[in-house]
């Protein structure tokens, strides 16, 4: 139950009510946003929450007790600090949003309705959708480490143990096809698929900041190509500069035969698999060991 500030809860009572919606939304990076669906700009708390932005939303829902409360939002491009390249980037995806009932009459008559994240973000011309999900979406996230073949560590973060500086190259794009395949400059002497399953981080260029997975690295007689597994989200430009990491498959062969690093593997690869459950016994079946 929520309880209404007291100036609000008179506006409500008096049966003629001046209210709007507002959303204040922020992304990983810490850009601040804020729109509403009323005719001209509202301000609080240092947002300023722009009118005809082109938000709208499905009606809000909630329900007791744990179940996750989901709200779409849609909208046009219309708003000129929602760029369609930052959208592609990912940059929304999982951004904090806020959700308020605003008097725009007084804008310090206000309450909070919704406090979330958007889920996945898809486009469609001029126009995009998202979801919002509620605080206890987190509750249906897995935790903790998972019994399995693979490592769960990111490559050379602290459980890994690895130097990034060790593993990562510096390139600059030769030519580009479809912002997607790659032929760099400054990356020959790694053997072949030395950066499949890496990282590629753009340091210049229209793609300043963002980052893909290298899908596959190809190094032969035909010349290096690295080709990502979807298209940058702006132009890849010949001279846009890069950094690359190798590519770690996580598995223990992997990481002891190519990093010497099989010491600090954070898999389980000795657990046994089907093929023990399924296996029958050998030699006497007087109830002795498997062989």
């Amino acid at each position: 139950m929520k309880t209404l500030p007291p100036a609000l809860a008179e506006h409500l009572a008096s049966g003629a009510t001046t209210l709007a919606w507002c959303w204040k939304l922020t992304r990983a990076d810490g850009t601040v946003l804020g729109f509403t669906d009323h005719d001209g700009d509202l301000e609080f708390d240092g947002t300023t929450y722009e009118a005809a932005g082109g938000f709208t939303a499905s009606a809000l829902e909630s329900s007791g007790g744990l179940n996750v409360d989901n709200l779409d939002i849609a909208g046009a491009l219309s708003s000129a600090r929602i760029d369609e390249g930052d959208l592609a980037a990912g940059l929304y995806d999982d951004a904090e949003i806020e959700i308020w009932r605003v008097n725009w009459q007084d804008a310090e008559q206000r309450v909070p309705m919704r406090k979330g994240n958007l889920g996945e973000v898809t486009r469609s011309g001029a126009s995009f959708s998202a979801e919002l999900r509620g605080l206890a979406h987190r509750l249906n996230q897995p935790t903790g480490r998972l019994f399995q073949y693979g490592c769960d560590a990111d490559f050379c973060d602290a459980r890994c143990g690895l130097d990034i500086a060790a593993w990562e190259a510096t390139g600059a794009v030769a030519s580009a096809s479809g912002n997607r395949e790659i032929v760099p400059d400054g990356l020959d002497g790694h053997e072949d698929g030395h950066f499949t399953r890496g990282r590629l981080t753009f340091t210049s260029g229209a793609n300043a900041g963002a980052s893909m997975e290298v899908k596959a690295h190809r190094a032969g007689t035909g010349g290096v190509r690295i080709e990502l597994w979807r298209a940058m989200a702006r132009d890849v430009a010949a001279g846009d500069s890069f950094t690359v990491t190798a590519g770690c498959d996580k598995q223990f062969g992997t990481c002891r035969a190519k990093f010497d690093n099989g010491g600090n593997f954070r898999g389980f690869p000795h657990m046994p698999g089907n093929d023990y459950v399924l296996a029958g016994a050998s030699g006497t079946t007087d109830g002795g060991r498997r062989g």
